[in-house]
């Protein structure tokens, strides 16, 4: 079975043994300097050209921010992708693809929007142009008049999150400091990847609630499987991905009801063989019976996603040709 290892910094930075290569970047306002807003490590010589990012799992909450929500137990809850980093290590692990995880909260910003999609009525003095909408003009995957854009305003069914409004200059810290040096240092290692490999692929993981069966399912699925409708992944890639949860017993949604985000439309460029796919994976598989902590199902998930992972990889391997065939046969 494959372990559940802790996310803290020194677990993950033995996670490939004496041969981790650990990297912390970015920083998250109003913690320590060395607080970093994620953390990538991978094997020194990678075994798959795989990366794994896990966005949305962040714990690092600045005692600031928490004395800013109006109930900080429920919207922790609500926007966490809930111990899925835990998952993510044991996958990681499992198979020497590198693992990038943000340790910034989503309630601080969310790395699955855009850079400007940002709801002005939730910043002190608004929009700095006058004459322009309050929300970002809608495009892409605006969510901001949802209350889930890039820093996130508000949840179905709760309301607001925020007490009072979001300075100006806390905003631009975030932007600055987790999402231009998450975003940037993935652009870079994908590309990296890539050029070793002749292709990459990155697995942006997630974790969502449970579903309900649509008509004529018998149960309902447990992960989906999101690339853009085609735009973010080599239909090979995507189509052994469906294939292999089958053979799993784990028959998987594809792009519905998650087609994925921002990060697929960033980081996906089939054309320049760098393909994302994103998987959304239910809670309920790995989670304790209150969706709240990691539960007996965890290991088990994380042998099931491992398992894709390899084949997902090697495929990706065949993609890229040449050396990269020689490499994931050792």
């Amino acid at each position: 079975m494959v372990s559940a290892p802790r996310t803290d910094d020194a677990s993950l930075a033995a996670l490939f043994g004496k041969d981790t290569l650990a990297i912390g970047g970015g920083r998250v306002p109003g913690l320590s300097p060395h607080a970093p807003a994620f953390t990538y490590t991978a094997p020194r010589k990678m075994r798959l050209p795989v990366v794994i990012a896990v966005p949305h799992a962040g714990r690092s909450y600045p005692p600031s921010v928490l004395a800013r929500m109006r109930d900080s137990a429920i919207a922790q809850l609500r926007l966490e992708d809930r111990f899925v980093d835990r998952v993510a290590i044991a996958i990681a692990q499992a198979t020497g693809a590198g693992l990038l995880i943000a340790h910034a909260p989503r309630a601080l910003l969310d790395l699955n929007r855009a850079e400007d999609d940002i709801d002005w009525d939730m910043v002190e003095g608004g929009r700095a142009d006058q004459g322009v909408s309050a929300v970002a003009p809608a495009s892409g995957n605006r969510r901001a008049r949802s209350g889930l854009g890039l820093v996130p305003r508000r949840l179905p069914g709760f309301g607001e999150i925020w007490r009072g409004r979001l300075a100006r200059a806390e905003l631009a810290a975030r932007i600055t400091g987790i999402h231009r040096a998450y975003h940037g240092f993935l652009v870079d290692r994908l590309a990296e990847v890539r050029d070793e490999w002749g292709a990459a692929l990155l697995i942006d993981l997630h974790s969502m609630p449970p579903l309900r069966a649509g008509e004529g399912e018998a149960s309902p699925p447990g992960i989906v499987l999101g690339d853009r409708f085609g735009a973010s992944c080599h239909h090979a890639l995507t189509g052994r991905a469906l294939l292999r949860c089958d053979n799993l017993g784990s028959p998987a949604a594809h792009n519905r009801p998650y087609s994925g985000g921002y990060v697929l439309d960033r980081h996906g460029a089939p054309g320049r063989a760098v393909h994302a796919l994103q998987i959304e994976v239910c809670r309920a598989r790995y989670l304790d019976r209150q969706l709240s902590e990691p539960g007996e199902g965890l290991a088990a998930t994380a042998q099931l996603l491992a398992a894709l992972v390899r084949e997902l990889g090697a495929e990706t391997a065949l993609l890229g040709g040449g050396e990269a065939l020689r490499q994931v046969a050792e």
